[in-house]
């Protein structure tokens, strides 16, 4: 997880792509919203596809971890 830093005077300590203002959930809302990763890269220049992957990645570590409750 190299690609994935965070700072605390940045986005309010936000995971970010390393050397960027991008964060993880900014990545996320823009495949929400149906953007594919070819759309990404040529809106985002700074972006390389491993650094779309690592949020992924990251992501899917992150919610892994989540515990649901059910009531």
């Amino acid at each position: 997880m190299t690609r994935i830093t965070f700072n605390q005077r940045i986005l309010g300590g936000k995971p970010l792509i390393r050397g960027t203002r991008i964060s993880v959930d900014f990545i996320l809302e823009l495949f929400a919203a149906g953007m594919t990763e070819s759309h990404i890269l040529k809106e985002y220049p700074r972006l390389k596809r491993a650094d779309i992957r690592a949020a992924l990645e990251y992501a899917a570590r992150t919610v892994k971890k989540e515990e649901i409750l059910i009531r």
